[in-house]
């Protein structure tokens, strides 16, 4: 006789219910939810603030030439650029005087004082514009719109952002 055989029938162990859980689990959301929020203090304290993209606050000087250049007349539908071109380089001169006093600037001309102003501020590009220096001088020199535009946004670029 085998000793296996006087043995009971295996009984299955009752199902474990899904409800209630184990003691404590109500505690658990409100863990995650504190873990979660101390996780992203952490995260917002450590990643440096980006200041918005904002223009910089300009000297009174340069606000001063920019309100002049707007109210400038632009040369358009034909008209002679000769007296606004001669405007645009006054104005230029005397941020040129305000701002580099030693440079002896307002005595240049031609391309000696374009290469000056591109070598203040490179980005504007004004040494492509010969037009600035020379028209003043031609007779009846007139300007298309694309040209007016471009020169005077080269200019104020110039003065924006010159060093």
């Amino acid at each position: 006789m085998n000793p296996l055989e006087g043995l009971e029938p295996l009984i299955a162990p009752p199902p474990i219910p899904w409800w209630p859980p184990a003691p404590g689990w109500w505690a658990l959301p409100p863990l995650l939810a504190l873990l979660a929020g101390a996780l992203w203090y952490a995260w917002k304290r450590r990643t440096p603030e980006r200041p918005e993209e904002q223009e910089p606050t300009l000297d009174p000087s340069r606000q001063a030439a920019l309100e002049e250049l707007a109210r400038l007349p632009k040369p358009y539908d034909g008209a002679p650029a000769g007296p606004w071109l001669q405007e645009l380089n006054g104005l230029l001169k005397r941020l040129c005087r305000i701002h580099y006093p030693g440079d002896q600037s307002h005595t240049l001309s031609g391309r000696a004082w374009l290469a000056y102003l591109d070598n203040r501020c490179p980005a504007a590009g004004l040494t492509r514009w010969m037009i600035l220096v020379e028209g003043a001088y031609r007779p009846q020199c007139k300007l298309d719109d694309k040209a007016i535009q471009g020169l005077n946004q080269s200019v104020e670029t110039w003065i924006r952002k010159h060093v």
